[in-house]
């Protein structure tokens, strides 16, 4: 008799869940990918990759011509269901969950005896509990798992997710990654299925620490960018260059100050602090400042750009670079973008230009309308933003430059 053949319904095919899928896709398992996005969903078919990822448009040409890879408006039965959709935070900075409590809704009444739940979105501390809860209510005909270590007929685990953006595959092949699952079974289950998939250590613990390990990973990121960022606004205060400073002070052998910039973007570290404040605020009162000096970066490298104005009122605003880090088209969470909306509302539509490569003209208005060898002629207000290689090849002769990443 033939074992059967272990299918995966892939929710969410982003940032995330699509390298993700095609990875899986790599080991010979079939993939189901579920968007609500129909434009995703259609483009995956036809065997075109979404999103801009070194490596990741080949591999979804081939696992879609296979068939190992496909994808749906609607999720589909299979053995594993991995959530990755996005949980960001309100306007008060209060975990929205909605996404991700709509998706365990919606893959309710697929779920059968043996299944396996991962969830890789990032959460507060106590959200897997919430999920078998959820389940629980939705489908009392089977027995989720509870930290006990009671028996369960479906597994729940939760296994956050540590990649960056343009090196995605790379870092989900070789990785490290921990599995916490609501019982030693579930664990198990995890492990065995990502101990399939990738080169890293698998290591195991309970949801819990494994949902704590990803906010304490991304806070302690946090607020190392916060004493750089801060140390940057005082040092311009100070009339002291704070490039040079940073490099002269990591020649301490037990120093290693990070480089500034114009704050923090992406997902996971302009967010994630806040989970763990909202949970606990009493005990992450350094980890609320260090966002707050985060989110106040841009608005004050918008007061150096109104100052410069000032003096130079006949002069244009070129912004160079928009998404939240470099060589990458991704705009989440994005300080620079932030900076660049904020200088268009003060200044008229021809004042303020933008040029970043990695973004299409057609989404974004006043963006790449002048060249890389303009900007590196041009007599205007330079602002640089994000530290695209395509800006290390040049060097602009302006007089009216403000680099927030120490390139020039």
């Amino acid at each position: 008799m033939t074992e059967k053949k272990t299918s995966v319904t892939m929710v969410g095919l982003g940032y995330i869940g699509l390298p993700l899928a095609a990875l899986i896709c790599d080991s010979g398992i079939r993939v189901k990918g579920y968007d609500v996005n129909s434009a995703v969903v259609d483009k995956i078919n036809l065997g075109l990759c979404p999103i801009k990822e070194p490596g990741l448009p080949e591999k979804i040409f081939e696992h879609s011509a296979s068939g190992l890879l496909t994808a749906n408006t609607n999720p589909k039965v299979s053995d594993i269901y991995i959530i990755a959709v996005p949980t960001p935070v309100d306007t008060e900075f209060t975990p929205n969950l909605g996404y991700l409590l709509r998706a365990c809704r919606q893959i309710a009444s697929l779920l059968k005896l043996n299944d396996l739940i991962i969830i890789e979105s990032t959460c507060p501390v106590g959200t897997t509990e919430k999920v078998s809860h959820l389940l629980q209510t939705l489908r009392t005909d089977l027995r989720f798992p509870k930290q006990d270590n009671s028996e369960s007929d479906v597994n729940i685990a939760y296994c956050p997710e540590r990649i960056l953006p343009g090196n995605a595959l790379n870092e989900l092949k070789k990785n490290d990654r921990i599995l916490g699952g609501l019982t030693t079974k579930c664990t198990k289950k995890a492990k065995a299925f990502y101990e399939k998939i990738i080169y890293g250590q698998c290591v195991a613990t309970n949801s819990r620490t494994a949902e704590m390990a990803k906010l304490a990973e991304n806070s302690f990121r946090d607020i190392n960018i916060a004493y750089a960022n801060e140390l940057s606004m005082a040092c311009t205060e100070l009339d002291v260059n704070v490039w040079e400073l940073i490099k002269l002070t990591n020649m301490h052998p037990r120093v290693d100050i990070l480089m500034p910039g114009p704050g923090v973007g992406g997902h996971c570290i302009a967010v994630d602090p806040w989970f763990l404040y909202n949970s606990v605020p009493k005990y992450s009162q350094m980890i609320k400042k260090a966002r707050e000096v985060n989110d106040f970066k841009p608005i004050w490298v918008i007061e150096r750009i109104k100052s410069l104005k000032t003096k130079n009122p006949e002069k244009r605003i070129i912004c160079l670079g928009l998404t939240f880090k470099a060589n990458v088209d991704d705009v989440r969470e994005s300080p620079s973008m932030r900076i660049f909306e904020e200088l268009k509302k003060i200044y008229s539509e021809n004042e303020v230009v933008g040029f970043d490569p990695f973004l299409k003209v057609n989404k974004i208005k006043q963006i790449n309308t002048i060249t890389l060898d303009y900007i590196e002629n041009a007599n205007d207000i330079i602002l640089l933003l994000v530290d695209h290689n395509e800006f290390l090849k040049i060097c602009p002769k302006s007089k009216l430059l403000i680099d927030t990443k120490g390139v020039w």
